[in-house]
């Protein structure tokens, strides 16, 4: 009994480890980087760093919105945030069929579409830009209703992004107090 709890032990601990380890994971079978479905699913690469996709998504996300919403403004990052995300609705809902596993950890043009919610009201204020990043991972680890709701549906692409536009949205609201309590 002993020997079976430790041989179950090692195992945890060997696939903890697994997982941990920096790395890269491979794209799907029957894909490549080639196509511009998988490089934005996992936004030129982000996703498929290992530990902590979904962190380095969001870190990704920052320099690309931070750029546009230095040449267009916030309403060029909210329109930009709305592309990305009908065009990244259709990459995660490719690399959730090609992977077999609907919300992979590897699809991360989610979190960059919800970090640049987050960010509208920062404008270019690094600062709040840090603020929203933090708030953003809080409410997407976190998912409060409804975001919940469509983590738990997870049916295809479209609930896979849902669930970020959904934290981006708390975050902006905490970014927005912030701004307002910093620079008004």
């Amino acid at each position: 009994m002993a020997l079976q709890l430790a041989q179950k032990a090692s195992n945890a601990w060997q696939s903890l480890l697994v997982k941990s380890t920096p790395g890269f994971r491979d794209v799907p079978p029957e894909t490549a980087m080639k196509d511009w479905r998988i490089w934005m699913a996992c936004w030129f690469g982000a996703g498929r760093i290992r530990p902590a996709p979904g962190t380095m998504g969001s870190i990704a996300a920052m320099p690309f919105g931070f750029v546009i919403a230095h040449y267009a403004g916030f309403i060029g990052l909210a329109l930009a945030s709305i592309s990305l995300l009908c065009l990244g609705t259709l990459a995660a809902d490719f690399w959730g069929k090609k992977s077999g596993t609907v919300d992979d950890q590897s699809i991360v043009v989610d979190e960059v579409v919800g970090m640049w919610i987050a960010a509208i009201p920062a404008e270019e204020h690094w600062d709040l830009w840090v603020i929203g990043l933090v708030l953003f991972r809080l409410f997407d680890v976190w998912k409060p209703w409804p975001a919940s709701f469509f983590d738990n549906r997870s049916s295809g692409g479209f609930d896979v992004m849902m669930d970020d536009v959904i934290a981006g949205i708390y975050a902006m609201f905490g970014v927005g107090a912030c701004a307002a309590a910093i620079y008004l």
